[in-house]
């Protein structure tokens, strides 16, 4: 991407400023330090003034320039600067809302995962988008790890041969809380989907179009316990980035989300999927990812880890090293992703998570920036991919009420609903 000056920069507002409005922040200096400003943070957006000035405040000292405008309101934030664009980071079940105010103000919006809280509320912002010819993109960052980019490119250019299965399984958590209390109330996200987007993406990602799924869901743990609960923040910059907040939530709460989903999915492609999404999981946990083809397996690590992807081929050693560019020599990352990580091929990083996180999310930004100038047409997670991982993740639930195999399809188009139906009462849609 083509660097730009801060006058030419598209000026953008946080909307939503908690945890992760705060931890987006990160996404800015990785951008200032690669000498790419695609965006000019100009505006904080909360109706709590007080997080809105702590991430106004935070901004002005990290980045320089002025202090962003903070506001309560997006009335108050047109008021007080000119934005062409907002990153929506609020909790999702206002998502929906936001969204289509900012669009009717002829504003672009990238959304945080989940897009919507449901497929209606999705297809509510995806309208909206086109009445209005806006850019929606989801804030989606796990494909854009260049170990990801890598995985995708040796799978393209048949490293494995056809890709024939796919086992998918994230196991972990007991009854401890998951960042926060939303992340476990069906009616705020629930686990299965705030993290099953994550992994709808990628499964995607990797094997295309998912079309039909079975799957059988839990809610294995009712309560749930915060750790950091009554704990003092610490102020030597360890604490992490949700700690401040998480330790004001209740030590003990009651979880009303399913938390384990064990599902098998079927791709266009004639791929499967064996997936298991547990995060109520006690004693050994563990994370596989990996794909099975007609000529080798191809064996990925952990999103944001850094560490190797392994290529096993009939009747040969495992590959892990530069080698694998013999199996997709045209590979090579994208401009911003080769800037931000220092090289545009590599097969290992050892950056702090911390960074790695920051640096994905910089490279968000220039896939929505170059949207919204109409270099690239569209983002690479639009609006619609976006509504296929929620529609995906919200299957495993259907799948359970219905009792039957269900198609990714009628989920996403809001036929099959009757787990969302009181979150969509409660929510007005």
């Amino acid at each position: 991407m083509a660097k730009a000056t801060l006058a030419e920069a598209i000026p953008i507002a946080i909307v939503g400023c908690g945890g992760m409005g705060h931890r987006r922040l990160g996404g800015f200096v990785e951008l200032a330090q690669a000498d790419l400003r695609p965006f000019q943070l100009v505006g904080a957006c909360d109706p709590d003034l007080g997080n809105a000035n702590s991430l106004a405040d935070e901004a002005q000292a990290k980045l320089g320039g002025p202090r962003p405008a903070v506001a309560a309101t997006l009335e108050e934030l047109a008021a007080n600067t000119q934005v062409q664009a907002i990153d929506l980071t609020t909790t999702p079940r206002f998502h929906h809302t936001i969204a289509v105010e900012a669009f009717e103000r002829g504003w672009h919006v990238m959304s945080e995962k989940p897009l919507g809280l449901t497929s209606r509320a999705c297809q509510t912002m995806l309208q909206a988008a086109a009445r209005h010819d806006c850019v929606l993109s989801t804030a989606e960052n796990y494909r854009r790890d260049p170990i990801n980019r890598l995985g995708k490119a040796l799978i393209d250019a048949g490293a494995i041969g056809t890709p024939r299965l796919m086992i998918h399984h994230s196991i972990g958590g007991g009854d401890g809380m998951l960042i926060s209390v939303w992340r476990h109330q069906k009616d705020g996200a629930g686990v299965l989907l705030d993290v099953g987007v994550h992994f709808a993406d990628i499964m995607e990602f990797y094997l295309g179009p998912a079309t039909t799924l079975y799957a059988q869901t839990r809610l294995h743990e009712p309560i749930r316990r915060n750790r950091f609960a009554g704990q003092s923040v610490a102020t030597d910059g360890s604490a992490g980035v949700y700690e401040r907040w998480q330790t004001q939530m209740p030590a003990e709460f009651e979880a009303t989300a399913d938390d384990a989903a064990y599902a098998t999915i079927g791709f266009a492609s004639g791929a499967v999927a064996s997936y298991v999404e547990d995060h109520a999981a006690r004693g050994q946990g563990g994370f596989k990812r990996t794909i099975f083809g007609s000529e080798g397996s191809l064996d990925l690590p952990g999103d944001r880890s850094g560490r190797r992807l392994v290529v096993q081929r009939e009747g040969g050693d495992a590959i892990d090293d530069a080698a694998l560019y013999d199996l997709c020599p045209d590979f090579r990352l994208d401009e911003a992703t080769a800037r931000l990580f220092g090289s545009d091929r590599f097969f290992e990083y050892t950056n702090e998570f911390s960074a790695t996180d920051s640096k994905l999310l910089a490279v968000e930004y220039c896939d929505f920036a170059a949207a919204i100038e109409g270099e690239s047409g569209r983002p690479e997670v639009d609006g619609v991919q976006g509504a296929r991982s929620v529609a995906m993740a919200y299957a495993w639930m259907e799948s359970q009420v219905a009792g039957r195999a269900v198609t990714i399809d009628e989920v996403f188009d809001d036929r099959l609903n009757a787990y969302q139906a009181d979150i969509n009462e409660g929510l007005g849609l």
